[in-house]
């Protein structure tokens, strides 16, 4: 196995872990104790969890083909299927989560055969993990999440496999070029995201937000979204809601394995990530009763820092169902 090296990644890298360890810090955990929150994970806690929470499961879908274009592109689908457990104690909800995904990218055109690539497209890649994360929030919208995700990135996520079946049954173009996919992998990626209180602008309105940090072979970057959301709004994500909310925010790039491959397996690309990313969301969220249901579209910046923004960024919409027992 031999070791790739990258300087300039490497000195990206080192801010991000800084920042992660300063929202890590000490006085940052004693500021969530002292409302309740926990940023440690305990298997009493977790049992205790389990064994009295409310259960739920989840089906999160997205994929450019929901906006019912015939063709693919980039980040071409993600399947995530969770299974939650929360349990409100003093005021602060606490969750934990448990998550099979599988992520897919490919070039921006799937009927490209290997030989008519350009060596600047987004390389084929997929990414197969099992991720446990922990949540707690409080009413006034400060949250607090840490999480891990392991899998394998590569051929062994099976992405060729999902995405031949999946166009067959829908009468879909079939890709070309997996066979020019990034080579395997073992990945591991740590995450750790804080919500500051939401700011009401009035009963049916508010603003909040929210910052985000990945570390790990796979994904190494950080984030911030600002959320606007207005209708009929829950203060903990367990209540009844009936909102439209719009995200605005964009991430810093230190490493994307999907671009640049695999971090300790040596391979030549001439594809490298664009440092900043755009990100926005328009959403529907509905929640009642038993069951909860997200709709929304996407629209993210260009990832690579040699294909120009226009032809780079890409446009896919999300599908949440869940439903609680």
């Amino acid at each position: 196995m031999s070791f790739k090296p990258q300087f300039n990644t490497r000195l990206t890298v080192l801010p991000l872990m800084a920042l992660g360890m300063a929202i890590a810090s000490p006085s940052v955990q004693a500021q969530a104790q002292q409302q309740g929150l926990s940023l440690s994970f305990t298997l009493s806690d977790y049992q205790e969890v389990q064994n009295k929470g409310q259960k739920s499961f989840v089906l999160d879908v997205e994929n450019d083909s929901l906006l019912l274009k015939r063709d693919d592109g980039f980040y071409t689908s993600g399947n995530h299927l969770l299974q939650r457990t929360s349990l409100l104690r003093d005021g602060v909800l606490t969750t934990y989560s448990w998550t099979i995904g599988q992520d897919l990218y490919t070039a921006s055109d799937i009927k490209l055969k290997p030989q008519q690539l350009s060596k600047y497209d987004h390389p084929y890649a997929g990414w197969l993990y099992l991720g446990l994360q922990k949540d707690q929030t409080t009413r006034s919208g400060e949250a607090y999440s840490f999480g891990l995700e392991f899998g394998c990135f590569g051929p062994c996520a099976g992405g060729e496999w999902t995405q031949t079946h999946l166009h067959r049954l829908l009468n879909q173009p079939l890709p070309q070029a997996w066979s020019t996919e990034l080579k395997q992998e073992w990945g591991v990626v740590s995450k750790f995201a804080y919500a500051y209180p939401r700011l009401n602008l009035s009963k049916d309105s508010d603003l909040q937000l929210r910052a985000a940090v990945r570390l790990g072979n796979i994904f190494t970057d950080a984030g911030a979204d600002l959320v606007w959301r207005w209708g009929v709004l829950n203060a903990l994500p367990s209540e009844s809601a009936s909102f439209i909310q719009a995200r605005l925010g964009g991430r810093l790039v230190a490493y994307n394995a999907t671009i640049q491959g695999a971090y300790f397996r040596q391979q030549d690309l001439a594809v490298s990530p664009k440092r900043f990313v755009p990100e926005a969301e328009l959403a529907y969220q509905y929640q009642w009763g038993q069951w909860q249901f997200w709709a929304s579209i996407i629209r993210r910046g260009n990832e690579i820092e040699q294909m120009k923004n226009a032809d780079g960024a890409q446009n896919f919409a999300k599908i949440q169902i869940g439903r609680r027992y």
